[in-house]
């Protein structure tokens, strides 16, 4: 019988560097409210925000992913020849064909490697990361390059009161690869198909073609196109992760093989500043222990959220390379993904 090769991977693996990428326009919770019937401090008190980033002149979500993987790999310091492979995690690249990835790999200067886009909402970093480290693992690569890019804006209704004060833009990457001692633990994911609908577009691509057919030639002032935008129905998605997401954390702390105990910093996905502090306070974690908040001023950037808060604590301080923490990536789906992780160092090229 014919004897079929197999790959041989490496067990230990961890992110190695980190790097990111934020849009230079500031839009705080007063310009928010200059189209939405809100006030500033009622978006505060609901979700934790007061400014996010919003894309603007020529910033684009290949050029974000561009910018924040080139200094993933700068802070890390290997030779990018050495990555074999690019997963892009993204919800709001603008073309079905082509997906980014290989675009974003040739022009990071290693086009010719393996290169795809993983879609899973805001829980993308999460599955990424999951995907990549066991990719290594299996020997399928050495060290890859996991991107989480977000252009959220592009899909917003301004007067949508559920989403248009969350979302933000921005990017954030880190480089995965074999280590001494292993960093990155098994990951624990799952999804909930029977009420994916809470977080979706209003309508899909041929619907929204048929319309923009049968209206060609109409006044737009009379019977407009419109546009396609995600709609969000907040309270059965907080219902969701309130019931759902301790389950997911106790059960990614156990599988990590680590005490509750030795966890030193908890980042969750910046969904919603009250979500995550109910999480903390459920799983039982310590007050002491910090908390990723860049939902302050970056909003909900979907599957960029976990690499750019990672990101913001590693530059202020409030977490050190080195350090044991949570991550819980969640959104659409509905689906979310955890692990236990050590923090890469911190880097050399911030992004603010």
């Amino acid at each position: 019988m014919v004897s079929i090769a197999i790959n041989k991977g490496h067990q230990n693996v961890a992110m190695l560097g980190i790097g990111a990428y934020r849009p230079q326009r500031l839009v705080s919770n007063a310009d928010v409210c200059e189209t939405l019937d809100s006030t500033p401090e009622w978006i505060f008190d609901r979700t934790g925000i007061n400014n996010r980033r919003w894309i603007s002149g020529d910033e684009t979500l290949r050029s974000m992913a561009v910018a924040a993987g080139e200094r993933a790999l700068k802070n890390t310091g290997i030779d990018r020849s050495k990555i074999g492979a690019l997963l892009l995690c993204t919800s709001s690249w603008l073309k079905l064909t082509p997906h980014g990835a290989p675009s974003v790999a040739a022009d990071l200067g290693i086009n010719g490697i393996p290169a795809f886009d993983l879609t899973s909402g805001c829980g993308g970093f999460g599955y990424g990361l999951g995907v990549a480290t066991d990719m290594i693992r299996s020997g399928s690569a050495e060290y890859i390059l996991v991107i989480g890019a977000e252009t959220m804006t592009v899909g917003l209704d301004p007067t949508d009161r559920g989403t248009a004060m969350i979302f933000g833009d921005g990017a954030g990457a880190v480089v995965v690869g074999p280590s001494e001692e292993n960093g990155i633990s098994p990951t624990v994911w799952g999804s909930d198909g029977e009420n994916a609908e809470a977080i979706s577009q209003d309508v899909d691509f041929l619907e929204f073609m048929n319309k923009a057919q049968r209206l060609q030639g109409t006044d737009p002032e009379v019977e407009p196109v419109g546009r396609m935008s995600l709609h969000m129905e907040g309270p059965k998605v907080f219902r969701w992760a309130a019931v759902t997401l301790p389950r997911a954390l106790s059960s990614a702390i156990e599988l990590s093989g680590v005490a509750k105990e030795d966890i030193e910093v908890f980042i969750p996905h910046q969904a919603n500043a009250r979500i995550n502090e109910l999480m903390k306070k459920n799983l039982g974690l310590a007050d002491e222990i910090p908390m990723a908040n860049d939902i302050e001023n970056t909003g909900n950037t979907s599957a960029a959220s976990i690499p750019l808060a990672m990101e913001e604590m590693l530059v202020t301080g409030k977490a050190k390379g080195g350090q044991l923490a949570l991550l819980l990536a969640f959104g659409a789906g509905l689906s979310y993904a955890g692990q236990v992780a050590v923090l890469p160092p911190a880097p050399a090229e911030p992004s603010f």
